[in-house]
């Protein structure tokens, strides 16, 4: 049977630190789980780019720097296929802002908003085995997606549903292509439910979280 693992990521590198989720803890799980695949985050163009020349640093920040600075290599070193299963479009990207066709203070105030729910975010990272990869780190997250949607539901759809829906069609073409390997999603933690919730209707084994 094809084994699926998810690993929610931080991207920033000094939350990485406050937070106790160093790449060495990452490493520590990838190495444990021991992948044939990684389904990483990283939209296909960038993987292209990062193919011809080892030193692209993709664009717009993406990659995070978690696949440059040991994803990509650990692939690399250890002979992991990578495929990657990120999507957006950036020529229209900034039209769903939001946030977008509310007056400055409204913006300020909803901006403010959205602060408060990245800390209750983080206020969860004690919770289980790997920071911000638990029951409450994902609870958190949909509370905070549910009032996105209220804010603006056509740019959520677009941002959030439809963009997860192609990620996790990637995770299960992948899967359908390689029956009974171990294949590892790497996302940043904020996906994470939403990989679970799809990926258990799939006839597969699924490990979240890793520990």
């Amino acid at each position: 049977m094809t084994v699926v693992g998810i690993l929610g990521t931080i991207h920033n590198p000094e939350l990485r630190e406050k937070y106790s989720c160093s790449l060495a803890l990452y490493e520590s799980l990838i190495t444990e789980f021991e992948p044939d695949i990684i389904c990483g985050e990283v939209h296909p163009l960038s993987w292209q780019k990062y193919i011809m020349d080892r030193n692209n640093k993709g664009y717009w920040g993406e990659p995070a720097s978690e696949y440059w600075e040991l994803i990509f290599p650990l692939c690399e070193e250890n002979q992991i296929e990578f495929v990657p299963i990120d999507w957006f479009e950036l020529d229209v990207w900034n039209n769903f802002d939001p946030f977008g066709g509310f007056s400055e203070v409204e913006r300020k105030e909803l901006e403010k908003k959205d602060d408060e729910w990245f800390l209750k975010q983080m206020s969860t990272h004690a919770a289980g085995n790997i920071p911000f990869n638990s029951v409450e780190f994902d609870e958190m997250t949909c509370l905070k997606y549910e009032w996105l949607n209220q804010i603006n539901p056509t740019a959520h759809n677009i941002r959030w549903v439809v963009r997860n829906q192609i990620m996790i069609q990637r995770v299960k073409n992948t899967c359908d292509s390689n029956p009974d390997k171990r294949i590892l999603c790497t996302v940043g933690a904020d996906h994470n439910y939403l990989f679970q919730e799809e990926l258990t209707k799939e006839p597969i084994q699924l490990v979240y979280p890793l520990r």
